[in-house]
């Protein structure tokens, strides 16, 4: 459960992150178009007034004055003042616009008192939502007035659309933000996994000859020294050896995990590596009442570690030895074809099933009892294959009715 537990705060932790940035993206990217429209509005409303002001006075009939945005066009409201300024008192007179009956009226003289107050060519009647312009004319005032609650309005419709694909764009990147943390983090579930089976399979494996070592120490406690049997002694001999031929694999395929070992590599002759295991092999199959065969291409130069290559073939060897049918042959052949040797061990045998195939590198898998009765603790083809990765090949295993070949393949010295 910590593991597990582990591993959703790291999901949760990513999609928080994740979607932090978004939001922070999201906004600054909401708050940059707004602004961005808002002053094209606003210049947009500013050329209304300019227009309205230079038209006012000419007496003609009310225009319509409208905004161009997003291929519609939008009619402003608007009136133009004239003010009158002498002595102590200011005469207004309306001299256009959209609004009726806004002469001496009092929303009027609230509006031209702000305005004039204000002494700026241009701003905002905020009380009355209204933006003005404002030229000096001698002792006339002339001053344009634009209602702002469309525009206003347009900004308001523009930021809801804006926030409604916001909130879309947010939804669809969680969404998009959860399947990347599940599948950024499924290497790690699966280490993880692999490590607390490797542990439970670990823990098993030196379980049994500790049981059988704790066993015969304590028969031969019991029992007087003239009369103990010596193969009782032989017996825990034999599972230490087994225990430290286990730790040995483990430490192999932990210093591989790591990167802790360092692999030499130096011109070597693969055909020599397999004629040697060849040799050293031939009669182990023998006692087993196998046949093993060779078809070697001579002087196959790669780069390679000499003693961990040796260690791959004997791996393979071994395992077909184990495995391979009652008086069959075991074949062992070296080719090259594309500037890459190819190393295949094959044995007859029943075809291994695909599902099991697929499993055969994993640490301590061992397949059924189809395969045979021997022993061994499902490390061996592990370490073969961290042996092929250090050496930037690749290790693979095929079946069928005929034979099991586990195929070797690295590049050749160039």
């Amino acid at each position: 459960m910590g593991g597990k537990g582990m591993i959703k705060k790291l999901r949760l932790k990513f999609v928080a992150v994740c979607m932090a940035m978004v939001t922070a993206i999201l906004s600054m990217v909401l708050f940059s178009v707004y602004t961005a429209v808002e002053r094209n509005v606003e210049e947009l409303s500013r050329q209304v007034l300019r227009r309205v002001i230079e038209d006012s006075g000419l007496g003609r009939a009310p225009k319509e004055y409208g905004l161009e945005f997003g291929g519609d066009r939008v009619f402003l409201p608007y009136f133009t003042v004239s003010v009158l300024r002498g002595g102590g008192s200011d005469t207004a007179y309306v001299t256009g616009g959209t609004y009726d009956n806004l002469e001496n009226t009092d929303a009027l003289s609230a509006i031209l008192l702000d305005c004039l107050n204000q002494q700026l060519p241009e701003g905002v009647v905020k009380s009355y939502g209204l933006r003005y312009l404002r030229r000096d004319n001698g002792p006339y005032v002339k001053l344009a007035f634009v209602d702002m609650t469309l525009e206003q309005a347009m900004l308001q419709d523009m930021m809801r659309s804006y926030l409604f694909i916001a909130v879309l764009a947010f939804l669809l990147l969680l969404g998009v933000s959860v399947l990347l943390a599940w599948w950024t983090t499924r290497p790690v579930e699966r280490a993880w996994k692999q490590q607390r089976q490797f542990l439970s399979d670990a823990s098993h494996e030196l379980k049994t000859p500790l049981t059988v070592i704790l066993s015969n120490a304590e028969l031969l406690e019991a029992t007087p020294m003239d009369e103990r049997p010596s193969r009782w002694t032989d017996n825990i001999l034999s599972e230490a050896r087994q225990m430290k031929n286990l730790v040995e694999e483990m430490l192999t395929l932990a210093r591989a995990d790591n990167m802790t070992h360092t692999v030499t590599l130096s011109e070597v002759s693969l055909s020599d590596v397999a004629e040697d295991c060849a040799l050293a092999f031939d009669p182990v199959a023998f006692e087993a009442g196998k046949h093993l065969a060779e078809a070697l291409s001579e002087n196959v130069m790669v780069f390679g570690d000499r003693d961990r290559l040796r260690q791959l073939v004997s791996i393979l060897l071994d395992n077909a030895i184990k495995y391979g049918a009652p008086g069959g042959t075991i074949t062992l052949s070296l080719q090259t074809s594309d500037r890459q040797a190819k190393l295949t061990v094959s044995n007859p045998g029943p075809p291994i099933p695909p599902e099991q195939l697929r499993r055969l590198f994993q640490r301590f898998y061992r397949a059924d009892a189809s395969r045979g009765e021997q022993s061994g603790f499902g490390l061996g083809l592990s370490i073969a294959a961290a042996i092929a990765q250090e050496h930037r090949g690749s290790l693979r295993a095929e079946s069928d009715h005929v034979s099991t070949r586990f195929i070797f393949t690295l590049p050749l010295r160039k």
